[in-house]
């Protein structure tokens, strides 16, 4: 078991509506305030995504991602950041023509995927490996998109944090360190519960662990019902631990949680109660050779 965990609170997402819960952070200024409390309860790092502040859907507008990540580094300039790369790989077949896509399609050259990254330099982006089903459309990344969205993220002098959904993202991952599209030591977060991907349960955790490139520094967490018994799972298998809004809306059964933060200060009790320590941001830029800010 790691001597320190890291928790990261990923406060929005993409698929985690307004409707599901009145305390989801939608706007710039609530994704920051979000953020800080997550970091006051505990948490090292935040993951990030943007909405529009009308209609509370995802976006990409960069102007979104400046003033949230300006806001936390006006109050926190050690919390590490982390901005998703995820959205842009969506497409929708129609119906009477498969190739030809349909509304819903988010698909978009890579580098606009990235181009955030690229602007706004934050300490991790995620870098997507899954080309997978999603309810009843397909996520793709390709090989070659997420070796031109991983030159942006290196360029950038920018961490990439790799995200797997399957056994195979795994392959693909070795494959990119093999090509020397990444770099280590590694940082990845296995993603469980997500209907057609890995499944949550000891196994998984433990035969995603066995896969990973020796000396990476990952996080397992699991959505929906699984988020808190796989922040002890990750725990005890060795891993650092992630939860937020973003991945669960209820701290117990029937009860919604309130904000990011009351979520991060129950994995923080899970992971102290079974004698784990919780890091810093300092400490936890240390751990994945982060620039500590003064």
């Amino acid at each position: 078991m790691q001597s320190r965990v890291i928790i990261t609170c990923a406060v929005t997402g993409n698929q985690t509506t307004p409707e599901m819960t009145p305390h989801l952070p939608i706007t710039p200024v609530q994704i920051a305030e979000a953020s800080l409390g997550a970091a006051e309860a505990g948490a090292a790092a935040v993951h990030i995504h943007v909405r529009d502040p009308q209609s509370g859907r995802p976006s990409m507008e960069i102007g979104h991602y400046r003033e949230a990540v300006e806001r936390i580094r006006a109050k926190n300039k050690q919390l590490i950041i982390n901005l998703t790369t995820g959205p842009g790989g969506r497409f929708v077949p129609s119906p009477d023509d498969p190739k030809v896509a349909a509304p819903g399609t988010t698909l978009m050259r890579p580098e606009d995927r990235v181009t955030h990254i690229a602007q706004l330099k934050p300490d991790i982006a995620t870098l997507d490996l899954n080309t997978m089903n999603s309810g009843k459309q397909v996520v793709i990344n390709t090989p070659e998109n997420v070796r031109r969205m991983a030159a942006v993220i290196n360029g950038a002098g920018v961490k990439p944090e790799i995200e797997l959904f399957d056994s195979g993202d795994i392959a693909l991952c070795r494959d990119l360190v093999a090509d020397g599209t990444l770099k280590g030591p590694l940082l990845c977060s296995v993603v469980m519960g997500v209907k057609y991907g890995f499944q949550p349960s000891p196994e998984t955790v433990l035969y995603a662990r066995s896969l990973l490139p020796p000396g990476t520094a990952w996080t397992a967490f699991g959505t929906g019902r699984s988020c808190f018994p796989m922040v002890a799972q990750s725990y005890l298998a060795g891993g650092h631990v992630r939860v937020g809004l973003e991945d669960a809306i209820f701290l117990e059964k029937g009860v919604l949680a309130e904000s990011n933060a009351a979520m991060v200060a129950k994995a923080r009790r899970i992971v102290e109660a079974l004698g784990g320590e919780i890091a810093t941001a300092q400490q936890a830029r240390e751990m994945l050779s982060l620039p500590v800010s003064p």
